[in-house]
């Protein structure tokens, strides 16, 4: 199973941001993987390490937020198609200097 942590905290003050940073840290440690931006994923073996992992989120998510964890199957997760957009960087560079637009 695919244990799938997908949050969007604050990040205004910088209280917020250290507390963003510091719940990554921990999921990072805890053995979790950057998927996407804010979306990180973990194999659990088995229901009672999947349960285990949804009570460190939820014992370390900040206090600000909105967090969702979602539990797939590894054939689900093997299944997920991945999107990828072409990235378009256009510079124009003449003699005198660079200009990117």
């Amino acid at each position: 199973m695919r244990t799938l942590v997908m949050f969007d905290l604050p990040t205004l003050t910088s209280a917020e941001r250290r507390q963003y940073r510091q719940f990554r840290k921990k999921l990072i440690k805890e053995g979790f993987v950057m998927l996407q931006f804010s979306i990180y994923t973990k194999l659990t073996l088995n229901s009672t390490q999947k349960t285990r992992v949804e009570r460190f989120v939820e014992v370390n998510k900040p206090p600000a937020g909105d967090l969702a964890m979602l539990t797939i199957t590894e054939r689900q997760f093997a299944n997920m198609k991945h999107l990828l957009g072409s990235h378009h960087v256009n510079v124009l560079q003449t003699t005198e200097r660079l200009v990117v637009r």
